[in-house]
């Protein structure tokens, strides 16, 4: 189905068009800003198969998936070639949105201010696009059904629970509770990513896995630029990654994601997939007589969808220390 759009303004004031009254160099400078600044939030899309957005290209993203092939377990015969095998293909489809705020401001502020306002700007909404689309990413990664409830032990007695609703403070995530995860995964045949198996957690969650005597903190295994965004340290065969957006249910309940190679994918931010849009004094004709007003504005087109769900675990557990004062995201 061909489905063509047009990036449609995100505000009536605000036009999709060129950075008015800005050289291409500056357009470069703010556009990277922006992007610099959303990608220290973008915890989540880095285990994700990416696919760009093209230039009208529609609203759907096909991703395809490649079945595995059966054991070839029959001898083959001398000087007779076998049938051979067809690869199998099958595709899953998403819907494209867009996303997208700003920041008005006035003539007066822009005379007034020590910094460079629209920079200043151009960084709390670059941190803002960061936010949302993580949380676009982390939603979907959510919504899979392969879950594993972290089991009640009281004195060493372990009691198994099989819903949301019956955690309780007595049923924290443990490292044998990933080690049965990795179990799962490996049962799964899921693919790790660069040698491990990779968790996103939320810092809450953290602390509990920190204190075992087998926790490897991420500066003694890898240089930091061979660490993923956020990562802290690895225990049971995961590198974990930290990131306060890490899913919190109400009640106090963490859902921490652990995941192996291509479960997943998402769109790309850079390609046209983020844009920064600044419109400065005087570009908005009669709309602003006395020029009065400009804006700084992001918008950004963004789906993900699951590719192979039994590829992510979600680990759902209480802290005793941390869930009575955290708050569901």
């Amino acid at each position: 189905m061909n489905m063509n759009f047009d990036l449609q303004m995100f505000a009536s004031e605000v036009q999709t068009t060129a950075m008015e009254g800005l050289t291409a160099e500056m357009k470069t400078f703010y556009d990277m800003t922006l992007i610099d600044e959303a990608g220290a939030n973008l915890v989540h899309d880095q285990f994700g198969q990416r696919r760009p957005i093209p230039a009208n290209g529609g609203k759907i993203i096909e991703f395809r998936k490649f079945a595995s092939l059966p054991k070839a377990t029959t001898p083959l015969t001398e000087g007779v070639t076998p049938d051979g095998k067809s690869l199998s293909v099958t595709t899953v489809t998403a819907t494209v949105n867009q996303y997208g705020d700003y920041i008005t401001q006035s003539d007066v502020l822009e005379l007034t201010a020590l910094d460079n306002t629209i920079l200043e700007t151009t960084k709390v909404l670059g941190r803002q696009a960061g936010l949302t689309l993580d949380t676009v990413v982390r939603n979907v990664l959510h919504s899979g059904t392969n879950v594993t409830y972290c089991p009640k032990v009281v004195d060493g007695v372990e009691t198994e629970v099989t819903s949301r609703s019956a955690l309780g403070k007595d049923c924290q995530l443990t490292v044998d509770v990933v080690r049965q995860v990795v179990a799962k995964l490996r049962a799964q045949n899921a693919p790790t990513i660069n040698g491990s198996y990779v968790a996103i957690i939320h810092p809450y969650v953290a602390y509990d896995l920190m204190r075992d005597p087998e926790w490897i903190e991420a500066h003694k295994y890898a240089q930091p630029e061979n660490l993923y965004t956020g990562e802290i340290g690895q225990i049971a065969g995961v590198r974990f990654v930290q990131t306060t957006e890490a899913k919190i249910y109400d009640g106090g309940i963490f859902g921490t994601l652990i995941l192996g190679a291509d479960a997943y994918g998402i769109t790309e931010v850079t390609g046209g997939g983020l844009q920064t849009i600044v419109k400065q004094k005087g570009s908005s004709g009669a709309a602003d007589p006395l020029d009065q007003r400009s804006s700084v504005g992001w918008k950004a087109m963004r789906t993900a969808e699951l590719l192979i769900p039994n590829y992510i675990v979600r680990v759902e557990s209480y802290s005793n220390r941390f869930s009575t004062v955290a708050q569901a995201n």
